[in-house]
């Protein structure tokens, strides 16, 4: 098989490619996603897949994908020699598919291709091993170039595979690199799918194993993070201990914070860790809708029972029998209205509006406030026996400013989440955006970081956010409490030198790329590198 110096050129930069990607990131989602990133970008890639093998089932279940929706990725689902995916696992060789639409292996399980894309679709499934076992498989969506004569059918289906080989030795080696980042996500698979009998016995064998080896120390146990929540700083994680605490009783709750801080995840993360996890959870906003409305809402009402009242309606408490209410800003609640939620919550009784039936309901409340309810009850505002009730068990979500370390997780988290909603591909934060990040105040706290890096992806134009992408806010400089003191010239030269050295790594040291990029000649891109003193060669992998 011929490859050109290209085709060399570019295999030899993918492989550098991926094994920076692995090598620099600890987090082992994030290494996945990446080198299928870095794959589509660099192989032509339509759609990519990583699955893994459940041994304890036999299943295999797509773990990481890129060009799929989370729907698609939950329907790849595969049995040990069901379709390409489950041959390969089951013989542990590589499968070419040279068209989907001539095989009838290839189930297209995840209903990801259209129709008319299925002609000239290839499909390469290649074995993930930890020694001889399998552990998975990693597989690649390509469009290939139409066959111009039917004449030259045979020869040029030879020269196809011949070219497709190419890209499985390509994707074999990337196989055998991520091979370590597979095996732990499969071992994380299998433990998060134990039967809750499994899991109870194994933590009460380990509870018991370190019982006797340290009979005089207390056993601690860490809290596991809520999969809806990010922050591993220690105000979080006392966070999560006060959720797994209050979480297994039926207690009533009151999570405070300020405005943005995710007090609405608290509350998800309670109901879904509690024994009501199977049961319903119902959001109800206090201040969303006008007084008159509230009440109706909540509790319902007859028909008949006001004007435009035409049937009977279910309020909130109804829905959420058996399971969760989550009364957001309840301090916005009217006086009349916290009457009868403090009857609920005491008697777990209520009258639908205009009716005379009591209605009983077993309905765990959690509330939510970013105000001073002390103060409200000193102004007459808030009931003091209804605060005792919901102050049963209270928990304080920390702003954003307390737990610095989290705003780049969080902005990462953010990033993956809109490049996929605005099909974008941003892949780094510039370290003149990470500082602005940092030094902010954040008095948004995380809906506002939310919403700086939505504006930050949808505006970039090189997969890359800098400085001037964030929100005005960011860049002004007493937020950022760095207050600049140059002349308006150094400032530009200091936005210009910024925007070299990031095409510099874009382009892996090579001047003249770089200077396309910005649209310079080699002639002042070699000036301005002298004048900035950048040294382009330690860019070069």
């Amino acid at each position: 098989m011929l490859i050109t110096l290209d085709q060399e050129h570019c295999g030899i930069s993918l492989l550098a490619e991926v094994s920076r990607a692995i090598t620099a990131e600890d987090d082992i989602n994030k290494v996945l996603r990446l080198v299928l990133f870095i794959m589509s970008e660099q192989m032509n890639m339509l759609r990519g897949m990583i699955t893994i093998l459940n041994r304890d089932s036999s299943e295999i279940v797509i773990n990481e994908s890129f060009g799929l929706t989370d729907k698609e990725k939950g329907r790849g689902r595969y049995q040990i020699g069901e379709g390409v995916i489950g041959q390969v696992v089951q013989t542990g060789q590589a499968v070419i598919v040279p068209s989907i639409n001539d095989e009838p292996l290839f189930l297209d399980r995840t209903r990801s291709r259209a129709k008319e894309e299925k002609k000239g679709l290839c499909f390469i499934c290649i074995p993930i091993k930890a020694g001889a076992e399998i552990i998975g498989t990693l597989s690649a969506d390509r469009q290939l170039e139409p066959e111009r004569e039917q004449s030259k059918k045979t020869k040029a289906g030879e020269e196809r595979i011949d070219s497709l080989q190419y890209y499985v030795d390509q994707l074999s080696i990337i196989a055998s690199m991520i091979s370590q980042a597979v095996r732990l996500k499969q071992l994380a698979h299998e433990e998060s799918i134990k039967t809750p009998v499994e899991s109870i016995s194994l933590e009460k064998s380990s509870r018991a194993k370190r019982s006797a080896e340290e009979p005089d120390k207390e056993v601690t146990q860490l809290s596991e993070r809520p999969a809806n929540i990010i922050g591993n700083t220690k105000p979080m994680i006392a966070l999560y201990t006060m959720i797994d605490k209050i979480a297994t009783t039926n207690a009533t709750t009151l999570v405070l914070g300020e405005s943005g801080v995710g007090k609405e995840l608290v509350a998800s993360a309670i109901h879904f860790k509690s024994r009501r996890a199977e049961q319903p959870f119902i959001k109800f906003n206090c201040a969303a809708l006008p007084e008159s409305i509230v009440e109706s809402e909540l509790f319902g009402h007859e028909k008949g029972a006001f004007t435009g009242a035409l049937a009977t309606r279910h309020g909130r408490f109804e829905l959420a029998h058996n399971g969760t209410i989550f009364l957001d800003e309840v301090g916005e609640l009217s006086l009349p209205v916290q009457a009868k939620l403090l009857r609920i919550i005491q008697e777990k009784e209520f009258e639908r509006v205009g009716g005379s039936k009591t209605i009983k309901v077993d309905v765990r409340v959690i509330a939510a406030t970013n105000r001073n309810l002390e103060e409200l009850i000193r102004n007459g505002l808030f009931r003091e026996d209804l605060y005792y009730r919901l102050n049963i068990f209270p928990i304080t979500v920390p702003p954003l400013r307390e737990r610095k370390t989290d705003i780049l997780l969080l902005a990462d988290y953010f990033v993956e989440k809109y490049n996929k909603a605005n099909h974008k591909g941003v892949r780094r934060i510039s370290t003149t955006s990470i500082d602005m990040l940092m030094r902010y105040h954040w008095p948004g706290n995380v809906r506002e970081l939310q919403n700086c890096m939505e504006r930050a992806v949808i505006l970039s134009e090189d997969n890359v956010i800098h400085g001037y992408h964030l929100p005005p806010t960011l860049q002004t400089a007493e937020s950022s409490g760095t207050p600049y003191t140059g002349s308006l010239q150094q400032k530009l030269e200091s936005i210009e030198q910024e925007m070299i050295i990031e095409a510099l790594k874009r382009t892996q040291g090579n001047m003249t790329r770089a200077a396309v990029q910005l649209g310079l000649s080699d002639r002042i891109m070699g000036l301005r590198i002298k004048k900035f003193n950048i040294d382009y060669r330690k860019f070069r992998p």
